[in-house]
């Protein structure tokens, strides 16, 4: 009879809590990723790969510039060169409108990808991620209410961005508290199906506001929030969107070894000295506040945070150090060219964000799913 299937993870975590290198799969990539060096080389090649993406969809639109103009036009943005009078029109158009969307769009899949990491962690389940777990959908409604009635109207152009951080953390508290069993522990199946209910009622109590709402501009409001679209990125949108991926993602980072026990358990994290009750509201929160940020700019996007940190896991291995290092970049470079394809493949009527995503995201995760020998820990 074989033995029962156990995560990677906690196969390999030592009683120091602390993961050793992991075996190296198929032709020694992750014995190879296993390494600093490894990793650092990697995660180099995949910050080209994304430089080189972001100037390639930034020339792509209705008015097609070469990877060369385009990276001529934004050295003289960013050193206060000259250019030609007659380059006027196009250097409006990749600066001020594709530069600042662009950027946005590889914020939040950078964004989506390393909280999808942390939360798949923290509950202990593979389905999770912001999406499924009610909190996209609960930013979706704080954005939507703000934006309806005006509310928080002091905080001028951070006011959406807070309503849809209270969204999120209100719905993370609530799947938290409806999840939760009699000793505190969590239930992965109990948290998922709480999820999956909460980001219905949360799209339903969406939908009444939008209904009630005299705005004429509603519908397409709703599909905003709840497809996704970079459509209406500015570069003012855009430092608050940093900060808060940047900052939270070297924040969760800083969690990859509570992230590596939590995985194994509670009594298990209990017994390594970790507190699992104090860590995981601290990451519910820190994560509340990255997902809440970019979904007041970007809308609720699927899938991202679903799949990329398996695919991740697949090739960098289970320690959540590596994962976090990689996923991020991984994330960003497929948003980069999601949104590419949502504004170019229907041009000039533009597919929403999570249409794409969708598509992409399911077949893979399937195949995923159906991979040999694949768990949570990722082979």
């Amino acid at each position: 009879m074989s033995p029962p299937a156990t995560s990677p993870t906690a196969a390999a975590v030592p009683a120091d809590g602390v993961p050793p290198p992991e075996p190296s799969g198929r032709g020694g990539v992750k014995a190879r990723l296993a390494t600093r060096a490894g990793l650092a080389v990697a995660c180099v090649v995949l910050f080209g790969v994304l430089l080189v993406s972001v100037v390639v969809a930034i020339g792509m639109g209705s008015a097609v510039v070469s990877p060369g103009d385009t990276a001529r036009l934004l050295w003289a943005a960013l050193s206060g060169g000259e250019i030609d009078a007659g380059e006027v029109t196009t250097y409006q158009i990749i600066w001020q409108i594709r530069t600042p969307r662009v950027l946005l769009a590889a914020l939040v899949g950078a964004g989506l990808s390393a909280v999808g990491v942390a939360i798949q962690a923290l509950v202990r389940n593979a389905l999770a991620d912001p999406f499924v777990l009610g909190v996209s959908s609960g930013a979706s409604v704080g954005a939507v209410a703000v934006t309806v009635t005006g509310g928080l109207a002091a905080l001028g152009i951070y006011a959406v961005s807070v309503g849809a951080f209270i969204g999120a953390l209100v719905a993370s508290l609530l799947v938290y508290a409806a999840s939760a069993t009699r000793g505190g522990g969590l239930a992965p199946l109990r948290l998922v199906l709480t999820g999956v209910a909460m980001a219905l009622g949360f799209q339903a109590v969406m939908s009444v506001i939008i209904y009630f709402a005299p705005d004429s501009e509603a519908t397409s409001m709703v599909l905003y929030w709840t497809m996704g679209s970079f459509g209406a990125a500015t570069w003012g949108a855009l430092p608050v969107v940093a900060v808060a991926v940047l900052l939270g993602t070297a924040a969760l980072h800083r969690y990859s070894r509570a992230l590596d026990v939590l995985a194994l358990g509670d009594e298990t994290a209990t017994s390594l000295g970790v507190s699992p009750d104090r860590h995981r509201k601290g990451l519910l929160v820190l994560a509340s506040l990255i997902t809440g940020v970019m979904v007041a700019v970007s809308g609720a996007i699927s899938f991202v945070g679903l799949v990329m940190p398996h695919l991740v896991r697949m090739v960098v291995g289970a320690t959540h150090a590596r994962v976090l290092a990689v996923a991020p970049l991984v994330g960003a470079v497929f948003m980069v060219w999601v949104d590419l394809v949502s504004r170019t493949l229907v041009a000039p009527r533009e597919l929403p964000l999570g249409v794409i995503t969708a598509l992409v995201g399911v077949p893979v995760f399937i195949a995923l799913m159906r991979r040999k020998g694949y768990v949570f820990g990722g082979r």
